[in-house]
């Protein structure tokens, strides 16, 4: 055992999305165990990131199932009528990092990190008690997560006083600042140079040292089988294979899969 907890902490099931004729994903199911590291690979145009958006609530799926800590928060088929607070509570189990920052260029890297930590406490008992303290412990949460991801001295710094690869360090923190039972990287190092994409790797394989269960959508093939527990290949919005990395990686099974790996060998 790797001390990974081993029971689902993510259940999709006969994930469906289209929009208009255009089916994107076709009944998509996997499971995620608690603490592991799932890694989403596959040819742009593949349904990777509508897969993301579905099960992170910014898009709505057509069909299927979605189950995050033993709570469905997704049925196509007996949909729930939730409330406003009620939708966000759940879409709180997810955080999403984004391929481009999507930082506010007006607040610094703790306000972007402890904005939204701030407007969802607002309606927690403890605000309401004690709102001085509710804030400076967001603000501490902030300054402490800054520090795990190496910007403890870029805290009043604005986005634009920052490189690239800070600025998503920044959106990586304002991510976890939320807490997350699950944290989802879109293509996290896409929209950055080179030299920099290794800062966010190093992150992100500092997450997985800790068990943060994650789900990455990467085309950086060797950082996916070095720091994941399991692969997913995607093709035209289906799962074509998954399995552990060496298996998929060093014996593909179909041949779209050593077609797309192949790219990345030659």
């Amino acid at each position: 055992m790797d001390g990974k907890e081993m029971h689902p902490i993510l259940q999709v099931e006969g994930l469906g999305k289209s929009f208009g004729k255009v089916e994107v994903l076709r009944d998509i199911s996997f499971t995620l165990n608690k603490g592991r590291v799932l890694s989403v690979i596959g040819s742009s145009g593949s349904g990777k990131t509508t897969l993301l958006r579905c099960i992170t609530s910014l898009e709505k799926a057509n069909k299927g199932k979605i189950i995050i800590g033993g709570e469905t928060v997704f049925d196509a088929e007996n949909p729930v009528k939730d409330s406003a607070r009620e939708r966000r509570r759940k879409q709180l189990k997810t955080g999403l990092v984004f391929q481009s920052f999507n930082l506010f260029p007006q607040y610094t890297a703790l306000q972007n990190v402890t904005l939204a930590a701030r407007l969802a406490a607002k309606e927690s008992e403890a605000y309401k008690k004690d709102r001085k303290a509710a804030i400076e412990e967001i603000r501490a949460r902030g300054l402490q997560i800054l520090s795990d991801v190496g910007l403890s001295d870029k805290a009043d710094f604005y986005p634009w006083q920052l490189s690239g690869g800070q600025q998503q360090r920044v959106s990586i923190a304002r991510a976890l600042c939320m807490k997350p039972e699950i944290l989802f990287f879109d293509e996290p190092t896409s929209a950055l140079d080179p030299e920099l994409t290794g800062e966010i790797l190093r992150v992100i394989k500092q997450l997985a040292s800790t068990h943060m269960t994650m789900v990455i959508v990467t085309h950086e093939m060797t950082f996916a089988k070095d720091v994941s527990d399991e692969i997913i290949f995607m093709n035209k919005g289906v799962i074509e294979e998954q399995g552990d990395p060496q298996i998929v990686f060093e014996n593909p099974k179909s041949a779209r899969l050593r077609e797309f790996l192949n790219k990345f060998t030659d």
